[in-house]
């Protein structure tokens, strides 16, 4: 059953879109977001030779900080403008090793209230399904 939302601000959207992240885990990652509707939202990173350990894969704390960076920007769209959204937990499956290539996140909101939302991610790497996530966020209102 798809949900439906009250807010919805494509312009957030957009900028999200255009948006190239200089500094932060989003600007390590270098995630791009590649597209946003209501309550969904895709993005990716391509891996690097710095990303990858001595074994040989990358850490699985890269793809643990992409899902939780997807997991609240997914939310700011559908959220009343100037809302912020706060990781309060999320579990991930770590399901295949990734040594390069591509990293593209599928996020899509299962839940939402006024105050909190759960979001599932799947994480795909060359074809394959690397990680599995879910979490849940708090969604602070605006301050008055």
């Amino acid at each position: 059953m798809a949900l439906t939302f009250e807010h919805w601000n494509p312009e957030t959207a957009l900028r999200f879109k255009k948006f190239v992240p200089r500094k932060g885990i989003d600007g390590f990652l270098n995630i791009r977001i590649e597209d946003v509707e209501p309550g969904k939202l895709s993005a990716s990173f391509e891996v690097t030779d710095d990303m990858i350990t001595m074994i040989g894969n990358m850490h699985g704390g890269c793809l643990s900080a992409f899902c939780d960076h997807v997991l609240g920007v997914v939310l700011y769209p559908v959220m009343p403008e100037g809302s912020w959204a706060a990781t309060t937990e999320f579990k991930i499956n770590l399901l295949k090793p990734v040594s390069g290539g591509k990293c593209i996140a599928a996020a899509e909101v299962i839940s939402m209230s006024k105050t909190t939302a759960v979001v599932r991610i799947d994480v795909t790497n060359q074809d394959r399904l690397v990680a599995a996530a879910q979490g849940t966020c708090l969604i602070m209102a605006p301050k008055p």
